[in-house]
């Protein structure tokens, strides 16, 4: 069997090269809530970006904690905080630093889509979220959230079952 050489035609390689890529389709909103409280709501990386900066309210992480269903002390470990902290602060109407927030922010964007992805079968996404995983080491995937690498390895392993690869 003799290889044919495959020419690249550059014109459509330049197309590839700057084709503009969203993250974010134009119908998605992504929204965080706690019973009582009104929803924080974001549909752009500028929104998420302006959120981050002002710090979330620490009653962010509850709404966290039912939505995926992991107990509070579990996502408080993921922030590197005691629960001693999150009471004072929570109390005391302290914003989050940016970094805790940006993780909050995108823990919620791939629960949501997690969601999405097990069709609003919440308790279906919630056994996978604490199962090892071969596709991310054999660790679980709620295990992953303590990082934004971590996160985006998770969002990767439910876009690999949405499109129909083994995850």
């Amino acid at each position: 069997m003799t290889l044919k050489p495959y020419k690249i035609d550059e014109t459509s390689f330049d197309n590839l090269r700057h084709k503009e890529v969203k993250p974010y389709s134009d119908d998605t909103t992504w929204s965080i809530q706690e019973v009582g409280e009104p929803a924080i709501v974001w549909n752009s990386p500028m929104e998420r970006l302006k959120l981050i900066r002002e710090g979330l309210p620490f009653e962010t992480i509850d709404a966290i904690s039912k939505k995926s269903a992991l107990p509070i002390k579990r996502v408080l470990s993921f922030l590197g905080l005691a629960q001693t902290t999150y009471n004072k602060k929570k109390r005391d109407q302290v914003p989050m630093d940016g970094r805790d927030s940006e993780l909050i922010l995108v823990l919620s964007e791939v629960l949501q889509f997690g969601t999405e992805v097990f069709n609003n079968e919440s308790n279906k996404f919630q056994s996978w979220l604490i199962k090892p995983n071969p596709s991310l080491g054999g660790v679980t995937p709620e295990s992953l959230f303590d990082s934004l690498t971590g996160i985006q390895e998770v969002k990767n392993a439910l876009n690999r079952i949405e499109y129909g690869s083994m995850a």
